[in-house]
C-alpha cells in the first residue's frame, strides 16, 4: 500500500497513516509525543515507498526544507552505510541502518498488539524512534532494546535522551535477546532474519507474541507474527517487507567465479529450454514462494541492452548453477544447468507448485519455530511447504 501525504509535517503524515489504517488512535499520542525528526541524523539517504533503493543524500545543513520533507514523508531513510565505513555523499555499497518507513513501523506495532503493563524486547534499536514510541506507550521500564552497533546505539541513546525517554538500551548480539530482562510479553525485530533465534522464543511468555521480518536466502520477505505456546512459536505472515538483515545472519554468497571455475560459459553445463519466463519468478511474493522451497540457493541478474538479461541461480555449496536467458517477447528461453542440483528444474517445480495452490499471497503462509528448527507452511501447520529439490 502506498501512503501519500498532502501536508508536509507531522500532522500531514499522521493523517495519511490514519487514513491508510496503519496508525491507530491508540498509537496517536505516542506519534505526537515522539516526533520522527528528533530521531533522524542530519545526513540521510531517502528511500522509495516500496523497495530497497535509495535516493541521493539530503543534508539538513544544506537543505533543511528537503530534509524536513523527507523525514515526514512515508519513506524509509538510510542513516548508515557499510556498517559505518561509508563516507561521502554516495550511496555506499550496503545500507546498514535506517529509520524505517512510518507505514511499516505502525503496521508492525499494530501486529504487536501491546497492552498496558506489557514488557517488550526490541531487536535493532537503529535511530531509537521505535524504542521511543514503545517507551512512551508502555513506560520506559517496560522496554528493552538491543543494538549490535555501538556507534548506532550511542546515537539512539542521545536521541532518546533529547526526547526525554530512557528505555533500557543494550549493546549486543540481537540473536541472544536479553535474558536479564526476560520474560517478555512481546518481541519485535526491526531487522529481518532467515532463522528466528531460539532465544527469542525462550524469552517470551506463554501466549506472548513475536513480530519479525523473515525471509529466505533466495529472496522475498514478509512480517511473521508468531504466538508462543509451550516453547513453540507459531503463526502467519501478515504483509510483505524489505528490511536490512540481522548482521549475524547476513548471507555469505560465493562469487560467480566460484562456479564456472575459470571456464568459459557454458563450461560443463547442459543446454535446454523453458517456457517459464525468468521474469515470472522475479516478483517479491514469487521469490518468497520459490525461496521457501529452494534451501541453499540464491540468484543474481546480468543485464544487457534492450531489456534482455540472464538470471543466474547458484547453490551455496558452489557445486551447482543454472542460467536462464530472458529475451523480451520470446516464447521460450534458453537454459543451461550444471551440477548435482538442477536448479532451474527446481525453480520451475517451485513455481508450478505455487501456481497450483492458487498463487497464494503472504497471508496464506505461516511459520512454526520449535526445538527442531523452523518450518514454513501453507494455510495450516499440517500443510508444510514442500522442497522443490
Amino acid at each position: 500500500m502506498t501512503t501519500r501525504t498532502e501536508e508536509v509535517g507531522p500532522s500531514g503524515l499522521a493523517s495519511a497513516l490514519i487514513t491508510s489504517g496503519a496508525l491507530r488512535h491508540d498509537w496517536l499520542p505516542a506519534f505526537g509525543a515522539v516526533p520522527r525528526d528528533m530521531f533522524v541524523p542530519d545526513r540521510i539517504w531517502p528511500g522509495i515507498e516500496d523497495g530497497t533503493r535509495q535516493n541521493p543524500v539530503v543534508d539538513r545543513m544544506k537543505d533543511p526544507e528537503g530534509w524536513f520533507r523527507a523525514v515526514y514523508s512515508d519513506i524509509p531513510l538510510t542513516t548508515q552505510g557499510d556498517d559505518g565505513s561509508h563516507t561521502g555523499d554516495g550511496l555506499g555499497n550496503t545500507p546498514s541502518s535506517s529509520s524505517s518507513r512510518p507505514h511499516m513501523v505502525f503496521s508492525m506495532l499494530k501486529d504487536l498488539d501491546v497492552r498496558d503493563g506489557h514488557r517488550v524486547l526490541e531487536i535493532g534499536t537503529g535511530t531509537g524512534w521505535n524504542a521511543g514510541l514503545l517507551a512512551h506507550r508502555l513506560g520506559e521500564g517496560n522496554v528493552v532494546s538491543v543494538e549490535c552497533d555501538p556507534v548506532v546505539a550511542e546515537g539512539a541513546g542521545e536521541n532518546l535522551r533529547t526526547a526525554g525517554l530512557s528505555p533500557r538500551l543494550v549493546v549486543g548480539d540481537g540473536r541472544k535477546g536479553h535474558l536479564p530482562g526476560a520474560p517478555y510479553d512481546r518481541v519485535i525485530a526491526t531487522c529481518s532474519v532467515r532463522e528466528v533465534p531460539r532465544a527469542w522464543v525462550e524469552q517470551t511468555t506463554t501466549g506472548g507474541v513475536i513480530v519479525t521480518p523473515w525471509g529466505t536466502l533466495y529472496g522475498g520477505e514478509a512480517i511473521a507474527r508468531l504466538t508462543v505456546q509451550g516453547g513453540t512459536a507459531n503463526g502467519r505472515f501478515t504483509r510483505s517487507s524489505a528490511f536490512m538483515r540481522l548482521r549475524q545472519q547476513r548471507a555469505d554468497r560465493p562469487p560467480h567465479g566460484a562456479y564456472l571455475k575459470g571456464r568459459p560459459w557454458p563450461a560443463d553445463g547442459s543446454r535446454g529450454t523453458t517456457d517459464l519466463p525468468p521474469a515470472d519468478v522475479g516478483g517479491w511474493v514469487e521469490q518468497f514462494a520459490v525461496g521457501l522451497q529452494m534451501a541453499g540457493a540464491f540468484w543474481a541478474v546480468e543485464r544487457y541492452e534492450d531489456g534482455a538479461y540472464t538470471l543466474w541461480t547458484y547453490s551455496t555449496d558452489t557445486l551447482s548453477w543454472a542460467s536462464a536467458d530472458y529475451v523480451p517477447g520470446a516464447d521460450s528461453f534458453e537454459v543451461v544447468q550444471s551440477g548435482p542440483r538442477r536448479l532451474w528444474d527446481e525453480t520451475e517445480a517451485a513455481h508450478l507448485w505455487w501456481e497450483g495452490q492458487g498463487r497464494p499471497g503472504y497471508d496464506r503462509f505461516g511459520l512454526t519455530v520449535d526445538g527442531d528448527g523452523q518450518r514454513a507452511w501453507l494455510d495450516s501447520p499440517d500443510h508444510p511447504v514442500p522442497s522443490a529439490g
